[in-house]
């Protein structure tokens, strides 16, 4: 892996650092790129799955949960 000179804000990687509890800037970018990563594929997963309605009611949800 290469190394990468970046300019970013520090108010912006102080807050990042501290909402994550980061111990490094190094840290924070990965935790950064990873969700970025992680809300992209969920998004491209909805997309591909599309919606659907369920004619589900809490009451059967519980109950197909006791039921396993």
């Amino acid at each position: 892996m290469g190394k990468t000179t970046v300019i970013i804000d520090d108010k912006l990687l102080k807050a990042a650092i501290e909402v994550t509890n980061a111990k490094s800037k190094r840290e924070v970018i990965e935790k950064g790129l990873i969700e970025l990563v992680h809300r992209k594929n969920i998004e491209a997963l909805r997309r591909e799955l599309g919606t659907f309605d369920l004619d589900l009611t809490l009451e059967k949800l519980n109950e197909i949960r006791k039921a396993e």
